[in-house]
Protein backbone atom coordinates (compact mmCIF):
# COMPACT_ATOMS: atom_id res chain seq x y z
CA UNK A 1 0.00 0.00 0.00
CA UNK A 2 1.30 3.44 -0.88
CA UNK A 3 1.88 5.88 1.93
CA UNK A 4 0.54 9.42 1.62
CA UNK A 5 2.15 11.66 -0.96
CA UNK A 6 3.97 14.94 -0.48
CA UNK A 7 1.11 17.30 -1.23
CA UNK A 8 1.36 20.85 0.04
CA UNK A 9 5.15 21.01 -0.31
CA UNK A 10 7.20 22.48 -3.15
CA UNK A 11 10.88 22.66 -3.94
CA UNK A 12 11.21 26.43 -4.09
CA UNK A 13 14.91 26.96 -4.73
CA UNK A 14 18.23 25.33 -5.52
CA UNK A 15 21.88 26.27 -5.03
CA UNK A 16 25.32 24.85 -5.71
CA UNK A 17 28.80 26.14 -4.91
CA UNK A 18 31.75 25.92 -7.23
CA UNK A 19 33.23 22.40 -7.31
CA UNK A 20 37.01 22.48 -6.77
CA UNK A 21 39.77 19.90 -6.49
CA UNK A 22 41.20 21.85 -3.55
CA UNK A 23 39.99 24.76 -1.50
CA UNK A 24 41.01 26.84 1.50
CA UNK A 25 37.36 27.24 2.52
CA UNK A 26 35.91 25.45 5.52
CA UNK A 27 32.94 23.11 5.22
CA UNK A 28 30.83 25.68 7.10
CA UNK A 29 31.75 28.26 4.45
CA UNK A 30 30.62 25.94 1.67
CA UNK A 31 27.38 25.12 3.47
CA UNK A 32 26.72 28.86 3.76
CA UNK A 33 27.46 29.50 0.09
CA UNK A 34 25.11 26.72 -1.03
CA UNK A 35 22.36 27.92 1.31
CA UNK A 36 22.73 31.54 0.23
CA UNK A 37 22.49 30.58 -3.44
CA UNK A 38 19.41 28.42 -2.84
CA UNK A 39 17.64 31.11 -0.82
CA UNK A 40 18.32 33.59 -3.60
CA UNK A 41 16.79 31.12 -6.04
CA UNK A 42 13.72 30.71 -3.82
CA UNK A 43 13.35 34.40 -3.00
CA UNK A 44 13.43 33.81 0.75
CA UNK A 45 15.48 35.69 3.35
CA UNK A 46 17.61 33.66 5.75
CA UNK A 47 15.25 34.35 8.64
CA UNK A 48 12.47 32.35 6.97
CA UNK A 49 14.38 29.08 7.36
CA UNK A 50 12.92 27.18 10.33
CA UNK A 51 13.99 23.68 9.32
CA UNK A 52 17.50 22.52 8.55
CA UNK A 53 18.87 19.18 7.28
CA UNK A 54 22.66 18.98 7.04
CA UNK A 55 24.98 16.23 5.82
CA UNK A 56 28.78 16.57 5.77
CA UNK A 57 31.39 13.94 6.55
CA UNK A 58 33.99 16.45 7.76
CA UNK A 59 31.60 18.50 9.91
CA UNK A 60 32.43 16.86 13.30
CA UNK A 61 32.94 17.92 16.02
CA UNK A 62 30.22 20.31 14.82
CA UNK A 63 26.75 19.10 13.87
CA UNK A 64 23.52 20.49 12.45
CA UNK A 65 22.74 22.33 15.69
CA UNK A 66 26.09 24.12 15.59
CA UNK A 67 25.54 24.99 11.92
CA UNK A 68 22.23 26.61 12.90
CA UNK A 69 24.09 28.61 15.54
CA UNK A 70 26.75 29.75 13.08
CA UNK A 71 24.11 30.80 10.57
CA UNK A 72 22.02 32.71 13.11
CA UNK A 73 18.97 30.45 12.71
CA UNK A 74 16.35 29.34 15.25
CA UNK A 75 15.02 26.15 13.63
CA UNK A 76 11.98 24.26 14.88
CA UNK A 77 13.15 21.11 13.09
CA UNK A 78 16.63 19.68 12.53
CA UNK A 79 17.99 16.59 10.80
CA UNK A 80 21.55 15.24 10.74
CA UNK A 81 22.23 13.18 7.62
CA UNK A 82 23.63 9.79 8.60
CA UNK A 83 23.12 7.83 5.39
CA UNK A 84 26.11 8.80 3.24
CA UNK A 85 25.17 9.26 -0.41
CA UNK A 86 21.55 8.41 0.31
CA UNK A 87 21.27 11.41 2.65
CA UNK A 88 20.43 14.10 0.09
CA UNK A 89 17.22 12.43 -1.06
CA UNK A 90 16.34 11.23 2.45
CA UNK A 91 16.83 14.70 3.93
CA UNK A 92 14.52 16.13 1.27
CA UNK A 93 11.82 13.51 1.91
CA UNK A 94 12.02 13.91 5.70
CA UNK A 95 11.97 17.69 5.35
CA UNK A 96 8.81 17.48 3.23
CA UNK A 97 7.16 15.33 5.91
CA UNK A 98 8.15 17.88 8.56
CA UNK A 99 6.45 20.63 6.57
CA UNK A 100 3.33 18.50 6.14
CA UNK A 101 3.25 17.87 9.88
CA UNK A 102 3.54 21.59 10.67
CA UNK A 103 6.95 21.19 12.28
CA UNK A 104 8.54 23.65 9.82
CA UNK A 105 7.50 25.98 7.01
CA UNK A 106 10.76 26.42 5.10
CA UNK A 107 13.39 23.66 5.18
CA UNK A 108 16.91 23.97 3.82
CA UNK A 109 18.43 20.62 2.82
CA UNK A 110 22.19 21.17 2.81
CA UNK A 111 25.19 19.02 1.92
CA UNK A 112 28.87 19.89 1.55
CA UNK A 113 32.35 18.56 2.13
CA UNK A 114 35.98 19.63 1.83
CA UNK A 115 37.97 16.80 0.28
CA UNK A 116 40.88 15.88 -1.89
CA UNK A 117 41.93 12.36 -2.85
CA UNK A 118 44.24 11.87 0.15
CA UNK A 119 41.80 13.12 2.79
CA UNK A 120 39.00 11.10 1.24
CA UNK A 121 41.01 7.88 1.47
CA UNK A 122 41.96 8.68 5.05
CA UNK A 123 38.29 9.06 5.95
CA UNK A 124 37.39 5.80 4.24
CA UNK A 125 39.90 3.85 6.33
CA UNK A 126 37.86 4.77 9.43
CA UNK A 127 34.46 5.29 7.86
CA UNK A 128 32.72 3.00 10.34
CA UNK A 129 33.70 0.30 12.79
CA UNK A 130 33.49 -2.61 10.33
CA UNK A 131 35.72 -0.81 7.82
CA UNK A 132 38.11 0.40 10.52
CA UNK A 133 38.46 -2.96 12.27
CA UNK A 134 38.18 -5.52 9.47
CA UNK A 135 39.21 -3.83 6.22
CA UNK A 136 41.42 -0.85 7.02
CA UNK A 137 44.23 -2.85 8.66
CA UNK A 138 44.63 -4.95 5.50
CA UNK A 139 44.97 -2.16 2.93
CA UNK A 140 41.66 -2.90 1.22
CA UNK A 141 41.89 0.06 -1.15
CA UNK A 142 38.85 1.94 0.12
CA UNK A 143 35.60 1.84 -1.86
CA UNK A 144 37.66 1.19 -5.00
CA UNK A 145 38.57 -2.21 -3.62
CA UNK A 146 35.02 -3.07 -2.60
CA UNK A 147 33.44 -1.99 -5.87
CA UNK A 148 36.13 -3.65 -7.96
CA UNK A 149 34.78 -6.89 -6.51
CA UNK A 150 31.21 -5.81 -7.24
CA UNK A 151 32.14 -4.93 -10.81
CA UNK A 152 33.88 -8.25 -11.40
CA UNK A 153 30.98 -10.18 -9.89
CA UNK A 154 28.49 -8.30 -12.08
CA UNK A 155 30.57 -8.94 -15.21
CA UNK A 156 30.94 -12.64 -14.45
CA UNK A 157 27.30 -13.13 -13.50
CA UNK A 158 25.60 -11.13 -16.26
CA UNK A 159 28.12 -10.89 -19.10
CA UNK A 160 28.60 -7.12 -18.99
CA UNK A 161 31.84 -5.86 -20.50
CA UNK A 162 34.18 -2.97 -19.75
CA UNK A 163 32.94 -1.43 -23.00
CA UNK A 164 29.42 -1.42 -21.52
CA UNK A 165 30.60 0.52 -18.48
CA UNK A 166 32.73 2.73 -20.68
CA UNK A 167 29.81 3.70 -22.89
CA UNK A 168 28.02 5.17 -19.87
CA UNK A 169 31.12 6.93 -18.54
CA UNK A 170 31.73 8.49 -21.97
CA UNK A 171 28.11 9.65 -22.25
CA UNK A 172 28.26 11.31 -18.86
CA UNK A 173 31.51 13.04 -19.80
CA UNK A 174 29.74 14.38 -22.89
CA UNK A 175 27.01 15.76 -20.62
CA UNK A 176 29.61 17.27 -18.30
CA UNK A 177 31.13 19.30 -21.13
CA UNK A 178 27.90 21.32 -21.09
CA UNK A 179 28.12 21.89 -17.33
CA UNK A 180 30.40 24.80 -16.38
CA UNK A 181 30.68 23.47 -12.81
CA UNK A 182 31.95 20.00 -13.81
CA UNK A 183 35.59 19.29 -12.99
CA UNK A 184 36.34 17.34 -16.18
CA UNK A 185 36.54 19.64 -19.18
CA UNK A 186 37.68 17.36 -22.02
CA UNK A 187 35.92 14.57 -23.94
CA UNK A 188 36.56 10.94 -23.03
CA UNK A 189 37.09 8.32 -25.73
CA UNK A 190 36.62 4.57 -25.43
CA UNK A 191 40.33 4.05 -26.01
CA UNK A 192 41.18 6.44 -23.17
CA UNK A 193 38.65 4.76 -20.90
CA UNK A 194 39.84 1.21 -21.59
CA UNK A 195 43.54 2.06 -21.33
CA UNK A 196 43.42 4.39 -18.34
CA UNK A 197 45.59 3.79 -15.29
CA UNK A 198 44.56 0.65 -13.36
CA UNK A 199 43.10 1.31 -9.92
CA UNK A 200 41.73 -2.01 -8.65
CA UNK A 201 41.07 -4.67 -11.28
CA UNK A 202 38.82 -4.40 -13.25
CA UNK A 203 38.41 -0.72 -12.30
CA UNK A 204 40.51 1.90 -14.03
CA UNK A 205 40.80 5.62 -13.52
CA UNK A 206 37.55 6.70 -15.17
CA UNK A 207 35.47 4.15 -13.26
CA UNK A 208 36.18 6.02 -10.03
CA UNK A 209 34.85 9.35 -8.81
CA UNK A 210 37.19 12.28 -8.22
CA UNK A 211 36.87 13.52 -4.61
CA UNK A 212 36.56 17.28 -4.43
CA UNK A 213 35.14 20.16 -2.40
CA UNK A 214 31.73 21.74 -2.87
CA UNK A 215 28.21 22.12 -1.55
CA UNK A 216 24.60 21.75 -2.68
CA UNK A 217 21.22 22.84 -1.32
CA UNK A 218 17.52 22.68 -2.07
CA UNK A 219 14.84 24.73 -0.33
CA UNK A 220 11.50 23.12 0.52
CA UNK A 221 8.54 25.26 1.49
CA UNK A 222 4.86 25.14 2.29
CA UNK A 223 3.23 25.75 -1.06
CA UNK A 224 1.18 28.74 0.04
CA UNK A 225 4.40 30.59 0.91
CA UNK A 226 5.77 30.27 -2.63
CA UNK A 227 4.56 32.40 -5.50
CA UNK A 228 4.02 30.73 -8.86
CA UNK A 229 7.68 31.51 -9.82
CA UNK A 230 6.64 31.56 -13.45
CA UNK A 231 5.97 27.83 -13.53
CA UNK A 232 9.30 26.92 -11.88
CA UNK A 233 7.90 25.25 -8.78
CA UNK A 234 8.93 21.61 -8.45
CA UNK A 235 6.99 18.95 -6.56
CA UNK A 236 7.91 15.63 -4.98
CA UNK A 237 5.54 13.05 -6.43
CA UNK A 238 6.90 9.99 -4.63
CA UNK A 239 9.90 8.69 -2.77
CA UNK A 240 11.33 6.10 -0.45
CA UNK A 241 14.29 4.72 1.43
CA UNK A 242 15.52 1.42 2.87
CA UNK A 243 18.52 0.42 4.95
CA UNK A 244 20.62 -2.72 5.45
CA UNK A 245 19.08 -4.56 2.52
CA UNK A 246 19.35 -7.47 1.99
CA UNK A 247 19.86 -8.18 5.65
CA UNK A 248 20.96 -11.77 5.02
CA UNK A 249 23.75 -10.91 2.52
CA UNK A 250 26.71 -8.69 3.45
CA UNK A 251 28.03 -8.69 -0.13
CA UNK A 252 25.17 -8.17 -2.53
CA UNK A 253 24.61 -6.70 -5.98
CA UNK A 254 21.15 -5.68 -4.82
CA UNK A 255 20.75 -2.25 -3.28
CA UNK A 256 17.20 -2.26 -1.94
CA UNK A 257 15.34 0.04 -4.32
CA UNK A 258 13.13 -2.88 -5.36
CA UNK A 259 11.69 -2.95 -1.84
CA UNK A 260 10.02 0.46 -2.15
CA UNK A 261 9.90 1.25 -5.88
CA UNK A 262 6.33 0.02 -6.42
CA UNK A 263 5.09 2.12 -3.54
CA UNK A 264 6.99 5.14 -4.91
CA UNK A 265 5.52 4.69 -8.38
CA UNK A 266 2.04 4.28 -6.88
CA UNK A 267 2.49 7.51 -4.91
CA UNK A 268 3.45 9.32 -8.08
CA UNK A 269 0.84 7.69 -10.30
CA UNK A 270 3.66 7.00 -12.77
CA UNK A 271 5.96 4.19 -13.84
CA UNK A 272 9.53 3.78 -15.09
CA UNK A 273 8.50 4.46 -18.70
CA UNK A 274 7.19 7.89 -17.66
CA UNK A 275 10.59 9.15 -16.50
CA UNK A 276 12.10 11.69 -18.89
CA UNK A 277 15.51 11.63 -17.21
CA UNK A 278 17.22 9.77 -14.36
CA UNK A 279 19.88 11.16 -12.03
CA UNK A 280 21.57 8.05 -10.64
CA UNK A 281 24.04 7.84 -7.78
CA UNK A 282 27.18 7.08 -9.78
CA UNK A 283 30.11 6.43 -7.49
CA UNK A 284 30.96 3.55 -9.86
CA UNK A 285 29.36 2.58 -13.18
CA UNK A 286 28.33 -0.83 -11.86
CA UNK A 287 26.05 0.82 -9.31
CA UNK A 288 24.25 2.68 -12.09
CA UNK A 289 23.56 -0.68 -13.70
CA UNK A 290 22.26 -2.07 -10.39
CA UNK A 291 20.00 0.95 -9.89
CA UNK A 292 18.48 0.75 -13.36
CA UNK A 293 17.55 -2.84 -12.61
CA UNK A 294 16.38 -2.29 -9.04
CA UNK A 295 14.27 0.72 -10.02
CA UNK A 296 12.43 -1.31 -12.66
CA UNK A 297 13.85 0.07 -15.88
CA UNK A 298 15.12 -3.36 -16.88
CA UNK A 299 15.27 -6.87 -15.38
CA UNK A 300 18.13 -8.08 -13.16
CA UNK A 301 21.24 -8.43 -15.27
CA UNK A 302 19.63 -6.52 -18.13
CA UNK A 303 21.20 -3.08 -17.71
CA UNK A 304 24.03 -3.63 -20.20
CA UNK A 305 21.63 -4.62 -22.98
CA UNK A 306 19.24 -1.83 -21.96
CA UNK A 307 22.00 0.80 -22.26
CA UNK A 308 23.42 -0.60 -25.49
CA UNK A 309 20.14 0.34 -27.17
CA UNK A 310 19.91 3.86 -25.73
CA UNK A 311 21.61 7.22 -25.91
CA UNK A 312 21.99 8.57 -22.36
CA UNK A 313 23.39 11.99 -23.30
CA UNK A 314 21.27 15.12 -22.97
CA UNK A 315 20.45 14.83 -26.67
CA UNK A 316 19.49 11.18 -26.42
CA UNK A 317 16.36 9.17 -25.79
CA UNK A 318 17.12 8.29 -22.13
CA UNK A 319 19.22 11.02 -20.45
CA UNK A 320 21.17 9.89 -17.38
CA UNK A 321 23.13 12.22 -15.11
CA UNK A 322 22.64 15.23 -17.31
CA UNK A 323 25.23 17.35 -15.52
CA UNK A 324 27.91 14.68 -15.81
CA UNK A 325 27.20 12.99 -12.50
CA UNK A 326 29.87 12.40 -9.91
CA UNK A 327 32.06 10.53 -12.39
CA UNK A 328 32.63 13.68 -14.46
CA UNK A 329 31.50 16.58 -12.27
CA UNK A 330 33.20 15.37 -9.05
CA UNK A 331 32.15 13.89 -5.74
CA UNK A 332 32.09 16.53 -3.00
CA UNK A 333 31.82 13.98 -0.21
CA UNK A 334 28.31 14.00 1.21
CA UNK A 335 27.22 16.25 -1.65
CA UNK A 336 27.48 13.16 -3.82
CA UNK A 337 24.01 12.41 -2.52
CA UNK A 338 22.66 15.83 -3.49
CA UNK A 339 24.29 16.61 -6.85
CA UNK A 340 21.61 14.60 -8.64
CA UNK A 341 18.80 16.35 -6.76
CA UNK A 342 20.20 19.76 -7.65
CA UNK A 343 20.62 18.75 -11.30
CA UNK A 344 17.06 17.41 -11.45
CA UNK A 345 15.63 20.62 -9.99
CA UNK A 346 17.66 22.77 -12.39
CA UNK A 347 16.31 20.73 -15.30
CA UNK A 348 12.71 20.99 -14.11
CA UNK A 349 13.01 24.74 -13.48
CA UNK A 350 14.47 25.29 -16.95
CA UNK A 351 17.77 26.53 -15.50
CA UNK A 352 20.22 23.93 -16.83
CA UNK A 353 21.73 26.13 -19.53
CA UNK A 354 23.33 24.39 -22.51
CA UNK A 355 22.34 20.94 -21.21
CA UNK A 356 18.65 21.83 -20.76
CA UNK A 357 16.11 19.11 -21.53
CA UNK A 358 12.46 19.52 -22.43
CA UNK A 359 11.42 17.51 -19.39
CA UNK A 360 8.46 17.61 -17.05
CA UNK A 361 9.46 14.84 -14.65
CA UNK A 362 12.36 12.65 -13.65
CA UNK A 363 13.89 10.51 -10.95
CA UNK A 364 16.81 10.93 -8.54
CA UNK A 365 18.45 8.22 -6.46
CA UNK A 366 20.91 7.95 -3.61
CA UNK A 367 23.16 5.26 -2.20
CA UNK A 368 25.64 5.28 0.64
CA UNK A 369 27.18 4.22 3.94
CA UNK A 370 29.61 1.65 2.60
CA UNK A 371 30.25 -1.03 5.19
CA UNK A 372 32.01 -4.39 4.87
CA UNK A 373 30.73 -5.32 1.42
CA UNK A 374 28.00 -2.94 0.27
CA UNK A 375 26.22 0.33 0.88
CA UNK A 376 23.77 0.18 3.77
CA UNK A 377 21.34 2.90 2.66
CA UNK A 378 19.48 3.68 -0.55
CA UNK A 379 16.84 6.22 -1.54
CA UNK A 380 14.99 7.60 -4.54
CA UNK A 381 12.41 10.23 -5.42
CA UNK A 382 10.30 11.24 -8.40
CA UNK A 383 10.19 14.99 -9.06
CA UNK A 384 8.04 16.95 -11.47
CA UNK A 385 7.61 20.50 -12.69
CA UNK A 386 4.32 21.96 -11.58
CA UNK A 387 1.92 22.05 -14.49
Amino acid sequence: MATGGYEGVVIAGVGQTRYEKRTEKTVQHLLWEALDAALGSAGFPMRRVDGLAVTAFVLPPDNVTVVAEHFGLEPRWLSQGAYGGASGVIGMLHGARAIQAGDADVVACLTADVFDVASHMDLMDRFNSSVRDYLGPYGFGGPNGIYALHTRLYMDRYGATREDFGKQAISQRQNALLNPNALFKTPLTMEEYLNARPIADPLRLYDCVLPCSGGDCVILAREDLVASQGGRRVRILGGGEIHNFPVEDVFSLRGGWERFRDRMYEQAGLGPSDMEFVQLYDDYPVMEFVQLESLGFCPPGGAAEFLRKRDTTVGGDFPINTGGGQLSAGQAGASGGMIGVVEAVLQLRGEAGARQLRARRGMVSGYGMVAYGRGLSCSAAILAREA
